[in-house]
């Protein structure tokens, strides 16, 4: 995807908490109308990837270098004046916690039209309209109750989608959402999948889409990027992603996911230990320390890995079509001992053939 057709482009982002690299060397590009899912356990760096987009990190992180492109300018740039005459206007954020988001203040009405006056100069009875059109499509029952109601009159699953209502209802060009559906039942979550599904047509809005239902990937996103501590690890059109992973971490992201009609084997998959800490990321490939198949090659080398990407291949008939993806990157393949024949089945066995191998040159 080139520079010119993408919608958002961010090139080698690096946000730090203190001396501390959280996010290390991102890049993406989203188009118009296109869905970027980006996947990952939690403490991965997804949430202030998507801040720092937004010009909204906390106190204790700093954007420490990259570049931000919003429809071609550098909003990177931009002062807290300029990104807030963008912020619900070009582009819009629905945040993971809603009750930590919105005005315990101000009445959700009040704080849903305030984003339509301020950019869209509208009056208060047509913003007021427009709120209670906005209310009803994120399926609030009452909605001119509701408007004159505070945060805290109701409940989580409400609270989440007048959050998506303030993010919508100014129709922008770029949606975050941080785990927009996280406190839906699945009635309402199918609901606001929808709305931001015609919104996207309708209006060509781009969607970054940060969540861990694959579910909702597979019915939302058009390309796909893993992220694995502070880094993206793998990257990919989303069904080809699914069909066939070339990354450790990515195969055993997809494998901890239950299946229906798979066969019973008693647990779910887990990936062992933990994300590692981010004052001291291991060297090389930075999944090493929990990887099955890592060897000494790997904690021996320094050399920084590149995203893999996925090999894109047919679709099933009628499914949306992403961008090209180029064959996997040999960068990070380097750095396993097991990576010339890296397949997504049979890694495990072709290392314990290459054990076997050694201890028959040993034994003469």
């Amino acid at each position: 995807m080139s520079a010119n057709d993408a919608l958002l482009s961010v090139k080698d982002l690096r946000v730090t908490i203190g001396d501390a690299p959280v996010v290390d060397g991102l890049s993406f590009a989203i188009r118009g109308g296109e869905t970027l899912a980006l996947v990952g356990e939690s403490g991965c760096g997804k949430s202030l990837t998507a801040r720092a987009v937004m010009g909204l990190l906390p106190p204790v992180a700093h954007r420490r270098a990259g570049t931000i492109e919003l429809e071609g300018r550098n909003i990177a740039r931009l002062d807290e004046a300029g990104m807030a005459a963008i912020r619900g206007n070009v582009m819009s954020m629905i945040f993971q916690e809603p009750t930590a988001s919105l005005d315990p203040l101000m009445t959700v009405g009040r704080q849903i039209t305030e984003a339509l006056i301020t950019h869209r100069r509208a009056s208060r009875s047509t913003a007021t309209t427009a709120m209670l059109a906005m209310l009803e499509e994120v399926g609030i029952a009452d909605p001119e109750r509701r408007m004159r109601q505070y945060p805290f009159e109701l409940s989580g699953g409400t609270c989440q989608r007048i959050m998506i209502a303030i993010a919508l209802v100014c129709r922008p060009r770029l949606l975050i959402a941080d785990e927009p559906t996280t406190a839906l039942d699945v009635t309402i979550q199918a609901q606001i999948l929808a709305l931001i599904k015609r919104l996207r047509q309708e209006t060509g809005t781009g969607l970054l889409l940060i969540t861990h239902d694959m579910g909702v990937v597979a019915d939302m996103a058009d390309r796909i990027c893993v992220m694995y501590a502070g880094r993206i690890v793998e990257q990919g059109e989303v069904f080809a992603l699914f069909r066939r992973q070339h990354h450790p971490y990515t195969k055993l992201l997809l494998k901890s996911l239950p299946s229906i009609g798979a066969a019973r084997r008693g647990l779910l998959g887990t990936i062992d230990g933990t994300v590692p800490d981010l004052r001291s990321w291991p060297a090389g490939c930075r999944f090493h320390p929990r990887c099955p198949i890592a060897a000494t090659p790997v904690v021996a080398s320094r050399r920084r890995s590149r995203p893999l990407r996925t090999r894109t291949s047919a679709r099933p008939a009628g499914t949306r079509i992403g961008s090209r993806s180029s064959t996997p990157d040999d960068g990070p393949q380097r750095n396993c001992a097991a990576a010339k024949n890296h397949r997504p089945e049979g890694s495990l066995s072709h290392s314990r053939r290459h054990l076997a191998a050694g201890r028959r040159r040993e034994g003469g």
